[in-house]
């Protein structure tokens, strides 16, 4: 009986071991086919759903020969436009600001812009809150030099009127502020002189106001103000503002109203 019962034991042990390893090998198969099908679901989503980027676009286009002296010129730039006028104005004992260039962006490039559209109205717009009104610095003199012109940098050019029309022409360190000459121009006559007071008392908003209209239209630096004729219909402002891309927008504003008159754009 005992070996009987020793050879029981022995059959049920390797019938148990058989069983074991009969629903270990099925337990393998199922997990492989769920990883299978797992698998073929996630690569048939894949040509359905877009793979994500991972690359950024391409930064900007190559910027134009103007739009890369634009950059580099007021790169370089510290002094704003508002405080570039400021300084000429004070610079002449009553003086209104009748011109203000940054030298070196678009020198010589100041034509009137052709309409692009009737312009709406901006609303009247206050002075700058940033910018100090003109003529509240002290006079220093009609043709005095503060300053040695620099071997380099930048370089605001105003022309400021006496309230006969007398130009004087200032220039301005744009990096440090200071004044590098004042003096009056020598080639101005009579007429010259008239005519500059004549358009003076008729522009009943200032330069700065003209330039705020501006930037709110285009978010961007100001490098020129300039009074001019309208073609014969009155006064206006001519206002280059330079953008975030590097380009140039050309604004005429009414220099009694703050309305935007005309605006072009310079895509070079």
């Amino acid at each position: 009986m005992n070996s009987a019962s020793s050879r029981s034991r022995t059959l049920k042990t390797v019938g148990a071991l058989g069983m074991a390893a009969a629903a270990a090998v099925l337990m393998t198969g199922c997990g492989q086919s769920s990883d299978s099908a797992t698998s073929a679901a996630t690569s048939e989503a894949a040509k359905v759903v877009p793979q994500k980027q991972t690359t950024s676009p391409s930064a900007s286009a190559e910027l134009t020969e103007d739009q890369q002296e634009r950059k580099k010129v007021l790169d370089a730039t510290k002094v704003t436009f508002d405080d570039a006028a400021t300084t000429a104005t004070g610079e002449v004992a009553g003086g209104k600001l009748v011109d203000l260039d940054l030298e070196g962006v678009d020198d010589d490039d100041r034509e009137s812009p052709s309409p692009t559209a009737t312009g709406s109205p901006t609303g009247t717009a206050s002075p700058t809150g940033s910018a100090s009104p003109t003529g509240t610095a002290s006079p220093t003199g009609s043709a005095s030099s503060s300053a040695s012109p620099g071997a380099e940098g930048p370089v605001w050019v105003a022309e400021v009127a006496e309230k006969d029309g007398t130009v004087h022409t200032v220039r301005i360190n744009a990096v440090d502020g200071k004044v590098i000459e004042a003096r009056v121009d020598a080639d101005q006559d009579a007429d010259d002189k008239k005519e500059t007071a004549d358009r003076l008392a008729q522009a009943t908003q200032t330069p700065q106001q003209a330039a705020k209209v501006a930037t709110e239209k285009k978010k961007g630096t100001v490098t020129s103000v300039s009074l001019d004729d309208n073609e014969g219909n009155g006064i206006m402002w001519q206002v280059d503002v330079v953008g975030s891309d590097w380009k140039k927008t050309t604004f005429d504003v009414d220099a009694k109203n703050d309305t935007i008159i005309r605006e072009e754009t310079d895509n070079d």
